[in-house]
């Protein structure tokens, strides 16, 4: 008798166009970026998630028992390979070119590209099929689209405040349009007065150029505190700088929940200022 054909559990693309395949539904998953560790973990995938990174901080349970195996920009190829992972979740931003290629030759890589909220529920979604759970993962894109929706219906009528969101302070490093925060920021009803692409470097007379009406300054990946902001004050005394939550305004997983409700709250308190 002829044998069976064998049809893969799942067969397409990542969101940077590259083709996976798994054979079966992943048993023994690592996940390279901390907002898609902790999205797995509300998807209730704790036996099936072997290894995250050092910067995978949520939940607090992973991250003190998961094998760590390196940051997200260098990968540790050889304490990954040793949990037999049959999936690898990376994104092309966040890990190395490089890290995804050498992960490649050994087992399956899906790679995130978040550009905006459309494309973080997309990830949202497909991550839940590849994982088995479609269904939550649908819950979780709904109430994510219903909390903006509901932000929109707030932030739309009003004027746009003009802010500078910076996440470096040595040198000076802002947000600019090509991010998610930009996304962000755009969806809380902020103008965001950075017109360049991606992540760029300001002097201190670009920076007071930029006329705006706030400077956001994020808790990560430079961890601003009070210090930080009493510095920046006696170097920009016409600026009026904001401490704001990085996690609220960067990561596009689960954590989505949270964010339309922070955003509207921060808009509220600048319009008070």
């Amino acid at each position: 008798m002829p044998e069976a054909s064998h049809t893969p559990f799942w067969v397409g693309k990542d969101q940077t166009g590259r083709p996976i395949e798994l054979e079966r539904a992943p048993k023994r998953i690592v996940s390279l970026v901390p907002s898609q560790t902790e999205l797995l973990a509300d998807l209730e995938l704790e036996e099936e998630v072997v290894g995250i990174t050092k910067f995978c901080i949520h939940p607090q349970k992973w991250f003190r028992n998961k094998t760590r195996v390196g940051g997200t920009k260098n990968v540790k190829l050889d304490v990954l390979l040793h949990l037999v992972p049959d999936l690898v979740i990376a994104n092309k931003e966040e890990n190395t070119a490089e890290d995804i290629q050498a992960i490649a030759e050994h087992c399956p890589v899906w790679v995130s590209q978040i550009e905006d909220l459309d494309s973080a529920l997309d990830m949202i979604g497909t991550i839940g099929q590849l994982t088995t759970r479609h269904d939550a993962s649908k819950a979780l894109m709904q109430s994510i689209r219903t909390g903006f929706e509901k932000l929109h219906n707030v932030t739309a009528p009003k004027q746009a405040l003009r802010v500078v969101y910076l996440i470096w302070k040595d040198p000076i490093m802002a947000a600019g349009t090509d991010t998610f925060i930009h996304e962000m920021l755009k969806r809380a009803g902020f103008e965001n007065a950075v017109t360049d692409l991606r992540y760029p470097t300001l002097s201190n007379e670009e920076l007071e150029a930029l006329d705006a009406d706030f400077v956001l300054l994020s808790s990560e990946p430079f961890p601003f505190k009070g210090k930080h902001v009493e510095q920046l004050k006696n170097t920009f005394p016409n600026q009026r700088f904001v401490e704001v939550d990085g996690e609220l305004f960067s990561w596009y997983g689960s954590r989505l929940l949270k964010t339309p409700e922070y955003l509207q709250s921060l808009r509220k308190e600048l319009e008070m200022a």
